[in-house]
């Protein structure tokens, strides 16, 4: 799939709060996911805040550690970037979704892994 991703140029605005907001639902640190994806601590920070830009590797980093789709993730950003009363409206609602099924599908592969 990261030969997929690789072709898509990422100019998307707000992949990085996405990015923050899955890795913060799961209450992981960030030096423990900069050590799990082999990157400096500063370095995912910046990309989390949006200062550096997310290359398809992270996206991809990111789509299988959290074993959400990449598709998801861009879609969940896309959402997040929304403005307006009923957008702001679905954007709530749609990320607390997207939310609830990430920690519904980590919850199920901690059931598999201890059966």
């Amino acid at each position: 799939m990261l030969s997929q991703v690789s072709t898509f140029h990422w100019n998307l605005s707000m992949i990085h709060k996405a990015l923050r907001l899955i890795r913060q639902f799961h209450q992981i640190k960030v030096s423990e996911l900069a050590a799990r994806f082999s990157v400096s601590k500063a370095h995912l920070v910046d990309l989390e805040s949006g200062v550096t830009p997310v290359n398809p590797k992270l996206l991809e980093q990111y789509s299988e550690y959290f074993d959400i789709p990449v598709s998801s993730l861009i879609f969940f950003s896309e959402s997040i970037g929304r403005e307006g009363k009923k957008a702001k409206k679905f954007r709530l609602s749609l990320a607390g979704k997207i939310l609830e099924i990430a920690d519904w599908v980590t919850l199920r592969n901690e059931k598999k892994v201890k059966t």
